[in-house]
């Protein structure tokens, strides 16, 4: 099974980053920028126009030189995550599903700064998610209530466990053939990339050694999965985009 990691495109948050240094007037659940639309539109279109030449050779075929043929697209109930799988979705003509597990480490929450307290928030429900993403496949599961419900913001020691009980269940949804990509988070990406490099904890801790998983906005790493190992073929690929889009 191939598994294809992709990071959104740019938000409002991370645009707010890049500009203050700052996360004072952060929002819960960023929109896409004007700069993140462009990157989104530009991955969309790379994704499905390679790989329209000849055929290559199977070392060409590991970089995508045959194209990338998704058969299976999940998405972060966050919507700058949804926002960035959407025109895939459209340019390949394969639905946009919702994986709750995959979101950003954190959940929806608000950041009060001065009792220095992260507080959770319910997020989007389903009428408004039916409203603004009518694409997107929901899960059964979700009703009136936002998606994040009454949770609080998710501490680091929970991100880990998140992180390998998602790889436990693709590897029981998917079977060896299938192309299977996600549109997620720079946090989730690292969480997922250390659990299969074999970290034990989601940041780096006494006793490891420093290592930092760099995924630029609409990046593109993938993961092979055989029977007896994970194979890294690539990460944080961005041939999709312009210099001046490089987020």
């Amino acid at each position: 099974m191939q598994l294809y990691i992709i990071r959104h495109a740019q938000s409002e948050n991370n645009e707010l980053w890049a500009r203050t240094g700052s996360s004072n007037g952060r929002s819960p659940d960023p929109l896409l920028t004007q700069t993140g639309q462009q990157q989104a539109r530009h991955l969309a279109q790379y994704l499905v126009q390679n790989g329209k030449s000849a055929p290559v050779s199977e070392k060409g075929a590991l970089h995508n030189r045959d194209g990338y043929n998704f058969t299976h697209l999940y998405t972060s109930l966050m919507q700058r995550a949804i926002a960035t799988g959407s025109p895939i979705a459209e340019e390949m003509g394969i639905p946009l599903v919702a994986w709750e597990s995959i979101h950003e480490f954190g959940g929806i929450f608000e950041h009060d700064a001065e009792a220095g307290l992260r507080i959770g928030l319910p997020g989007p429900n389903r009428a408004y998610f039916e409203t603004h993403y009518p694409q997107l496949v929901l899960p059964d599961s979700l009703g009136d209530e936002g998606w994040w419900g009454e949770r609080p913001y998710e501490p680091d020691e929970q991100v880990m466990p998140r992180a390998k009980a998602f790889l436990t269940e693709l590897q029981e949804r998917h079977k060896p053939s299938d192309r299977v990509a996600i549109v997620t988070h720079g946090g989730f990406f690292t969480a997922i990339l250390r659990t299969v490099l074999g970290f034990s904890t989601f940041r780096t801790g006494e006793g490891e050694n420093h290592i930092w998983l760099h995924a630029n906005n609409t990046s593109i790493t993938r993961l092979n999965f055989e029977e007896d190992m994970v194979e890294l073929v690539y990460q944080n690929r961005l041939d999709h985009l312009p210099a001046h889009l490089i987020t």
